[in-house]
């Protein structure tokens, strides 16, 4: 049993201090994970339901025996374990801004740290997701160039609301083309939002890919005694090998 209250880990970063702890849920006894940026929590791992949703929607459509995967976010590592859960993942990349997080699963700090870092088909990749996908060498520095049946991303809040502002250019026609430019023909993009379905978005999606969805995802939210919902948006890129459609 963990004591009740713990702060594993503290740090200052470019985003703002970053923090990891973990504390006893007072009615089920067991170990509750959660990271804060500055004052703002980021994530919990009493709320996971949307991160897995995020990799089972995402991977409902690619086609094939074989797949390579890239996470935008590594987080508490929810969407990248549901990832490697999948048979037909072949690699998984996982791309995120702050070493912190990274080091935090590489020394086990986190619980499904371990289980990724020994799994041979993941790696992470320590780099800024939203300046990779419009540079010319992509998401993984290992392969320029490199093209992916599914990008899964879960960094902002939503594409009205962004961790930053220069992260909100993904989100527009010109953004949006970019990173379907990093996926094979008949690709995926899955991105995990906290708003509900937003209208102008999925619009803006269209604009792009040859199929767009939005999914509401409900869970149970003991916090609040009742249900919360997120939104998982999947874009499907065209046949054809150019960019956008």
């Amino acid at each position: 049993m963990s004591a009740r209250f713990e702060e594993i880990d503290w740090r200052p970063t470019p985003l703002g201090d970053i923090s990891l702890r973990r504390r006893r849920d007072p009615a089920s006894g067991d170990d509750v994970y959660e990271v804060k940026l500055g004052d703002e929590f980021l994530m919990s791992s009493l709320f996971v339901e949307g991160e897995i949703a995020l990799t089972r929607l995402g991977l409902a459509k690619p086609a094939g025996a074989e797949l390579d995967v890239a996470v935008g976010g590594l987080g508490l590592g929810y969407t990248a374990r549901a990832a490697l859960d999948d048979p037909r993942v072949r690699s998984l990349i996982v791309v995120d801004a702050l070493g912190e997080v990274i080091d935090w699963h590489r020394r086990g700090w986190v619980p499904l740290g371990s289980l990724l870092s020994a799994d041979p088909r993941c790696r992470f990749v320590h780099g800024d997701f939203f300046a990779m996908v419009g540079d010319p060498c992509g998401l993984d520095p290992q392969a320029p160039g490199r093209r992916f049946h599914a990008i899964l991303l879960d960094v902002d809040h939503s594409p009205r609301h962004v961790l930053h502002p220069r992260n909100a250019a993904l989100y527009r026609p010109a953004g949006l083309r970019a990173l379907a430019d990093r996926l094979h023909p008949d690709g995926v993009f899955a991105l995990w939002s906290n708003d509900p379905p937003d209208g102008e978005f999925t619009a803006v999606l269209a604009e792009v890919f040859a199929e767009t969805e939005a999914h509401v995802v409900e869970f149970d939210n003991p916090l609040q005694g009742g249900t919360s919902a997120n939104t998982v948006y999947v874009a499907v890129k065209g046949a054809d090998s150019g960019p956008g459609r």
